[in-house]
């Protein structure tokens, strides 16, 4: 969409920021395209881990993610097998990227490892928590967000996967607009995040 500087088009008020991270949320102007108003998700906060061996050292790895997934767009499902994206609204980064991000800092505010790392930040590591997106998204026939990520725990001395699971939960996004279809979908991402986090714990 095109707004001109000589046109008597006018944006109608304007967006405010929610507490899951809308980061911006302005149209440009001179007939640039508008910017699309832009999401963080939040990191869990997880207070009831086991503890772990003591020294653990553990690698958050990308999660994998099908094309579907794997961008900055907000995913709709309208129907079992078609999908739409959310109009003007955008992801801060790659989807996997954040996840990953946002495990990483769920996983650090747990205080149970020694170190928690991402790819690339040479620490020596014990663990490796690999991961796949295999839905986030709304649900658009029953207006719920939906969040299911699939995780193998890995030993990364040994190359053995310890355990493996699946995760998923739910949110009513309560309306079709951008703001409660985000709210949901960082709900059950956030339910998920502490559920991996404790689940790990138990493992090592």
């Amino acid at each position: 969409m095109t707004h001109s500087v000589f046109g008597k088009r006018f944006l109608r008020g304007a967006l405010s920021a929610i507490g899951i991270g809308l980061l911006s949320g302005c149209a440009a102007i001179g007939g640039q395209k508008a910017i699309s108003d832009t999401f963080e998700l939040s990191a869990a906060e997880v207070t009831n881990a086991q503890s772990v061996r003591r020294g653990s050292q553990i690698l958050i790895v990308e999660p994998a993610a099908l094309k579907a997934l794997d961008s900055e767009n907000i995913v709709i499902e309208t129907s079992g097998l078609t999908i739409q994206y959310l109009s003007e609204a955008q992801w801060s980064d790659r989807l996997p990227r954040v996840v990953q991000q946002k495990l990483a800092t769920a996983f650090d505010s747990s205080n149970k490892f020694a170190g928690i790392g991402l790819p690339g930040q040479g620490l020596a590591i014990d663990y490796q928590l690999i991961t796949e997106i295999r839905a986030f998204g709304i649900v658009a026939s029953s207006n719920q967000a939906k969040v299911t990520i699939a995780v193998k725990l890995l030993n990364d001395r040994t190359g053995n996967v310890i355990a493996s699971q699946t995760f998923s939960s739910a949110a009513n996004a309560g309306s079709s607009a951008s703001n409660d279809y985000v709210r949901a979908l960082d709900t059950a991402f956030t339910d998920v995040s502490e559920k991996m986090v404790v689940w790990v714990t138990t493992k090592i």
